[in-house]
């Protein structure tokens, strides 16, 4: 598909949308005050985004009970890595590249955290050791320097209606998991039924 008029640059898209408002650039703290620290401790999933060298792009969702990310000061949280499908999309873009973008959703709050910066993927089992969750360990973790943090507006959020039960779609007629994974992925000597048992069989055994 080919689009028409695009934008090229930051001139033709000011010169579109306009300036943002003092407010908008000063809402930037670049640090994690009592706000944050209290946002994040509250916040129960995370939308982590990542890009490797080439620019290809990642958003991975990561949630456990409230206050799973961890602040250590000001300047530094870290995300423990739980048991996953172990394609490692955001962790390998880490690798080559380790800027980071965050996204805290707190239940019922219209409004979202926005965290930026810099990560490294640390085992040290001191901090790990923060983690632990039924006994268990995580044998990774996201550990991430500030640059940026700020407010988001919930215009998004009132748009979506995200937490409004009467806004949520009806999901008649949307196929389950197993029928998605099994349709894309194709496996070979494997029902939708045995799909089915076999994600929940990980939900089972594999949280943590």
């Amino acid at each position: 598909m080919t689009f028409k008029d695009v934008v090229t640059s930051v001139e033709e898209l000011r010169a579109l949308m306009g300036e943002p408002s003092e407010l908008a650039l000063r809402k930037d703290i670049g640090r994690l005050d009592h706000h944050c620290r209290a946002f994040i401790t509250r916040s129960p999933f995370v939308l982590i985004a990542t890009a490797d060298r080439s620019g290809r792009c990642d958003v991975s969702p990561k949630g456990d009970g409230p206050g799973f990310v961890q602040v250590l000061d000001e300047r530094h949280l870290v995300i423990p890595d739980r048991p996953g499908n172990k394609r490692f999309d955001g962790i390998r873009n880490l690798l080559e590249n380790p800027g980071i973008g965050l996204i805290f959703l707190l239940p019922r709050s219209e409004e979202t955290l926005r965290v930026n910066g810099r990560a490294q993927i640390v085992r040290d089992p001191d901090v790990l050791a923060r983690f632990a969750v039924q006994g268990k360990l995580p044998q990774l973790a996201i550990a991430v320097e500030v640059q940026e943090s700020f407010l988001h507006c919930a215009k998004c959020v009132k748009r979506s209606g995200l937490w409004d039960a009467e806004k949520w779609p009806d999901l008649t007629g949307l196929a389950s998991a197993a029928q998605m994974l099994h349709d894309h992925a194709r496996p070979k000597d494997m029902t939708v039924e045995a799909m089915q048992d076999r994600l929940q069989d990980g939900y089972r055994k594999n949280l943590y």
